[in-house]
């Protein structure tokens, strides 16, 4: 990172909260980064509305207009990487970038999930703890290696179970602890810098 704000392209997949709240985030200038794109998988979502009314460029790469996972991956990549990103920020993404794209951009890729990280990976965390009956769970916000939900931890929420949760009520509390999560420590790496020791990501230059 340097002394201008740090170049951000968000990739969504569905109604944008995460992407609204860090474009709210960006509009203060002392946040000290920009959007300066918005990816999706998908058309006709929400995401690239909210992008579009913050005069935010977008662009679409689904993956079943491509010959294989690894075309649209390299497409997906040369897109992104036209705009020159510090950080690329999956916000409620919902495809595995490939080897291609990590490579790009190493260690600069980051990602949310609604669980406290190593425990309850995959597409279901809300319902697997509560499922498990853990008295805490949480959010985590890690950078997106080759694994699924296993990259260098980055920030973490704590967010209690209450006895009368439901998945839909757990998750809700979930995703405004992951929203504030998410604010919070992109501007710290946008400002202060980060990198990656091992499994360690040490905010700071």
């Amino acid at each position: 990172m340097t002394d201008r704000p740090a170049r951000l392209v968000v990739l969504v997949s569905g109604s944008g909260t995460n992407l609204q709240a860090l474009l709210d985030a960006c509009a203060d200038p002392a946040y000290g980064a920009r959007v300066v794109a918005v990816g999706a998988d998908r058309d006709d979502i929400e995401g690239l509305v909210r992008a579009e009314r913050a005069g935010v460029p977008t662009f679409v790469k689904q993956v079943g207009h491509f010959t294989s996972r690894e075309h649209w991956d390299r497409a997906l990549t040369d897109t992104v990487a036209a705009f020159e990103p510090d950080l690329v920020v999956l916000a409620g993404f919902m495809k595995l970038v490939g080897a291609q794209f990590l490579e790009r951009f190493d260690g600069r890729v980051v990602n949310t999930h609604p669980a406290l990280s190593p425990s309850f990976p995959g597409m279901h965390g809300p319902a697997d703890a509560l499922a498990y009956g853990v008295k805490v769970t949480g959010c985590t916000l890690f950078v997106v290696d080759a694994g699924v939900d296993t990259g260098a931890i980055v920030a973490q929420r704590a967010v209690p179970v209450e006895d009368d949760d439901t998945v839909e009520s757990l998750h809700e509390r979930i995703k405004v602890a992951e929203r504030g999560m998410l604010v919070d420590t992109v501007g710290r790496m946008a400002r202060e810098g980060f990198r990656v020791e091992g499994r360690r990501v040490l905010l700071g230059r």
